[in-house]
């Protein structure tokens, strides 16, 4: 997909890997739907040369039909759908359910709901594109944290079934699955979940400039972290091996 003439929605568009992609579709000539939660949306839509902010929390589905209605009362059509907002829970199995169930609203629900909106519209024009942001740790896992690791492993399968489904009637699914991004949630997290990904952390813009490149290549898997890659190979080609050097990573972590 070439962007210029596109309309684009991006939840989670206010701060993070979702502003980044807002300012880049806007400089390659998408008119863009900044949606999120934060008010610091309208900011964002403000600096852009055709933007429309919308206040919208993605684990509520009629706040993600009402994005999706304001995109086409603004713009006519949705090009692009980016399903990007997500939030990180530290902990294991003790995480409480009303942290699990969160984060499942979020990380999971809102991509179902964003699906529902959009899918049905886009196959009867004749096809359409999904962006569903994941995680290399939907590929791989995360360490010190359970329900990210969970979470983003459900959102890449929902993208690969959405793909196989819907691929022949046109429908074109990316799943976006960087590593550390230098945003406010890798600046909350502690401990070993923070340690595992620090190091590697890269800018969101870079993050940015990789999602405009696989629209464009159309490819499912989008990897601003290549390693992800070979770290997925090796996870495939002997699992056992894989977790034990897993495991010696968190011991490493916690040292």
């Amino acid at each position: 997909m070439e962007l210029t003439g596109k309309v684009a929605v991006v939840t989670g568009g206010a701060r993070g890997i979702g502003e980044a992609m807002c300012r880049r579709f806007a400089a390659e000539g998408a008119a863009v739907v900044v949606a999120d939660v934060d008010r610091r949306a309208l900011e964002v839509a403000s600096e852009l040369p055709s933007a429309h902010a919308v206040l919208a929390d993605v684990a509520v589905e009629s706040d993600v039909r009402r994005a999706v209605h304001e995109a086409l009362r603004v713009y006519g059509r949705i090009d692009l759908f980016c399903s990007n907002a997500g939030i990180f829970t530290a902990g294991g199995e003790e995480v409480s359910d009303g942290d699990w169930e969160r984060i499942w609203h979020i990380n999971v629900l809102s991509h179902v709901y964003a699906a529902r909106a959009v899918v049905p519209a886009m196959l009867a024009a004749g096809g359409g594109y999904l962006l569903q942001t994941a995680s290399a740790a939907g590929l791989l896992t995360q360490i010190g944290s359970a329900p990210y690791s969970v979470t983003k492993h459900a959102a890449v399968a929902f993208a690969e079934w959405l793909a196989i489904t819907h691929g022949d009637q046109g429908l074109k699914v990316s799943c976006l699955c960087p590593q550390g991004v230098r945003t406010r949630m890798l600046d909350a997290a502690e401990g070993p979940a923070r340690s595992f990904v620090a190091a590697t952390a890269i800018d969101a813009a870079r993050v940015a400039e990789a999602v405009v490149e696989g629209l464009r290549a159309e490819r499912f898997l989008i990897l601003p972290h290549p390693e992800v890659a070979e770290y997925f190979r090796r996870k495939a080609d002997d699992y056992d091996r894989w977790l034990r050097g897993m495991r010696r990573l968190q011991r490493d972590s916690l040292r």
